[in-house]
């Protein structure tokens, strides 16, 4: 089924998360109308959702490709009572949300690179950018961007991307509506949504190191032109990854591209 506004909200009408849902044919991005309509008070569970974005992005400003009639591009808007540290944690809840999307439809080997990206059988099908607004009496709002390719084929990617990226539609061999998705998508993110809001992500992070299969794998982190290596030895209540480095130190790895090295 292709988008229009009307069949979204009759699809999403009810639910916490996508009640108010406002849809654009095409727009610069999806994560920048949220915060415009978040400046202007719109209430939490508010989502952007578009056909095509000209200036789709991904995180440290990355360019997201973002064609029309395949993808899903939807931002959603979150006013959640914590302090702004704990912020990025959101990013960590949604690639749970988009792991157990992903499973739920039938798709084996699928993995949660930290922070942001969820993967099938290694490549790339989804982004996930998180942007907060804060203040000394502490969060604003927080809106929640996620890309997933959903029903491009490997043509339809630039070239240099043919070995590192797919979409559902290139690992199951079928056509998906895209309204179901976005539905389901939603779904799983309110559940998981409030067990963080009800117990922080103590009560997520099971579920993450599930699918993110990293524990005791050596690893590579490329932060600006730093670049560290080490064997991640957990995650902890903060989302932060626990490394040992090379000197048999424990370190806090708070940013940057985490690469999995053969072991």
């Amino acid at each position: 089924m292709n988008y229009t506004e009307e069949a979204l909200k009759e699809r999403l009408a009810g639910k916490k998360i996508g009640g108010n849902v406002r849809y654009f044919p095409e727009i610069d991005s999806t994560n920048i109308m949220a915060c415009r309509l978040a400046r202007d008070g719109a209430p939490e569970g508010t989502v952007v959702v578009a056909d095509a974005q000209g200036k789709g992005k991904g995180r440290l400003n990355r360019i997201w490709q973002s064609p029309p009639g395949s993808n899903l591009y939807v931002s959603i808007i979150l006013r959640p009572r914590i302090d702004p540290p704990a912020a990025p944690q959101l990013t960590l809840v949604a690639g749970v949300a988009v792991a157990e999307l992903l499973a739920a439809c039938g798709l084996k080997d699928v993995t949660i690179k930290w922070p942001n990206d969820v993967l099938i059988a290694g490549k790339k099908v989804c982004g996930i950018l998180t942007e907060m607004n804060a203040s000394a009496r502490g969060v604003d709002f927080i809106i929640l961007g996620v890309g997933l390719n959903i029903n491009m084929n490997r043509e339809d990617f630039e070239p240099a991307l043919y070995d590192t990226a797919t979409s559902l539609k290139i690992e199951t061999g079928k056509t998906h509506d895209r309204i179901e998705v976005i539905s389901g998508l939603l779904n799983f993110f309110e559940t998981w949504y409030r067990v963080f809001l009800g117990v922080g992500f103590p009560g997520v992070r099971d579920a993450w190191l599930r699918y993110a299969d990293i524990v005791g794998r050596p690893i590579r982190v490329v932060f600006r032109e730093d670049v560290q290596t080490g064997v991640v030895m957990g995650i902890d209540e903060d989302g932060t990854i626990m490394m040992r480095g090379a000197d048999g130190t424990t370190q806090r790895v708070i940013a940057g591209d985490v690469h999995l090295l053969k072991e």
